[in-house]
């Protein structure tokens, strides 16, 4: 599949001259830790840095974008019933967990885009299949719903998207830059 990462400038060129991607470990990331990609979705990638550069913390200071192509390997899909009822099955682990030590479970924040609960979740999950002997995911694949809506009574969001976290490198089996054309939003 193609992926697009959102990104400043100076990444985007260390990752066309072949320089590891660093994964992200926020606290807050919707599919845990990992290297996020856009599924099919160059523009709203691009969009995402923009947003980023605008932020305070400015970890973007020059947006742009990069298609990887992704062998998706072992996916924990969310798009399905069994990667949400492993998901599911998680939670209810991890809330035991938080409540034997006697702290409350994190949070989301969805209107700040920010997803404790949700990160927390998917990388015990990730905890667990190690210590179960399980075989690691390679990627964790999600939809999301972003407000606002696209028009009156829709239950489409302005920002769907479907978001793929690479958590094994070697499943990015190349970077190419997007076409200009790519990131045309009258297209």
């Amino acid at each position: 599949m193609l992926g697009y990462h959102g990104c400043d400038v100076a990444v985007a060129e260390d990752l066309l001259n072949n320089r590891p991607i660093v994964p992200s470990n926020n606290d807050y990331d919707w599919l845990g830790s990992g290297i996020y990609f856009w599924e099919a979705n160059p523009l709203r990638g691009l969009e995402f840095a923009r947003e980023a550069s605008r932020r305070k913390s400015k970890t973007i200071r020059i947006p742009t974008v990069v298609g990887a192509v992704i062998d998706l390997g072992y996916c924990l899909d969310l798009t399905t019933s069994r990667g949400l009822q492993a998901t599911k099955t998680a939670y209810s682990e991890l809330q035991l967990v938080y409540k034997a030590a006697g702290l409350p479970l994190p949070v989301n924040d969805l209107n700040k885009g920010l997803h404790r609960l949700d990160c927390a979740v998917l990388n015990y999950l990730h905890r667990l299949q190690s210590q179960e002997g399980k075989p690691a995911f390679d990627t964790v694949k999600g939809v999301f719903i972003e407000r606002p809506l696209l028009y009156q009574g829709s239950a489409f969001g302005v920002k769907n998207h479907i978001q793929i976290a690479v958590r094994n490198p070697d499943c990015i089996k190349g970077v190419f830059r997007v076409p200009a054309s790519h990131l045309d939003s009258d297209a």
